[in-house]
């Protein structure tokens, strides 16, 4: 079980700005260029990758998970501080950046995504009209996280992508994961890909049993 108060000093951490500007100046209509640096503590057990960001205009903050109606730092609040708002400026509608950076560099989780260019075949969030132009190099982030236990997906798209790059000849079901083949951190330690439900609020489960299974990840992959 997680402590609910924090164990360290958030003033120690410097917030930098995680948007990426080249990437930014470069995307057009048609092709969009990952507008965020890869975030990679490196004491990091835990990458989270998605499949790429929502357009800019839905966001509150810059960095990953930046739609205020997504519940992925609310799922992180409730988990580890009994308080799913832990990190919700209710009053400005925004997620609380500093705090979730400390939060995640004490905690050894890490961020990208499975495409570093995309096309949007549609005007919306929505993974299913994503075409991939450019796919991320899993590789090259994970030689980045020397204690990396565990990818962890929330969507069909990015687990699909993982799966296809890294040759993993099964499709983890949500609340499971599979063996990485041929794929081992510093320690000697299998990497694993672990399949979550979504903190999108359009994917049909209680936040309650959200909390739960990822709770249960943290617990094991932690």
């Amino acid at each position: 079980m997680f402590i609910k108060t924090p164990t360290f000093a958030y003033a120690k951490y410097i917030c930098m700005n995680y948007l990426n500007i080249s990437n930014i100046a470069r995307s057009t209509n048609e092709v969009e260029y990952h507008p965020l640096i890869p975030f990679l503590p490196e004491n990091a057990k835990v990458l989270f990758l998605g499949s790429f960001p929502p357009q800019r205009k839905r966001w509150c903050v810059d960095f990953y998970y930046p739609n205020f109606i997504n519940d992925h730092w609310r799922i992180e609040g409730q988990i580890f501080y009994g308080d799913k708002n832990h990190f919700v400026d209710a009053e400005a509608k925004r997620f609380k950046l500093e705090d979730i950076v400390a939060h995640c560099q004490e905690r050894g989780i890490a961020f990208f995504d499975t495409s570093t260019a995309i096309k949007r075949l549609k005007d919306n969030a929505s993974d299913k009209f994503l075409e991939v132009v450019e796919p991320t190099d899993i590789h090259a982030l994970l030689k980045k996280l020397p204690h990396c236990q565990a990818i962890v997906t929330t969507g069909e798209k990015a687990t699909d992508t993982i799966c296809t790059y890294m040759n993993i000849p099964e499709v983890p079901k949500v609340n499971t994961y599979v063996p990485i083949p041929n794929t081992y951190n510093k320690d000697g330690k299998q990497l694993v890909l672990y399949r979550l439900p979504s903190s999108s609020r359009a994917y049909p489960l209680a936040f309650e049993k959200k909390v739960e299974a990822y709770r249960i990840m943290f617990e094991q992959m932690l």
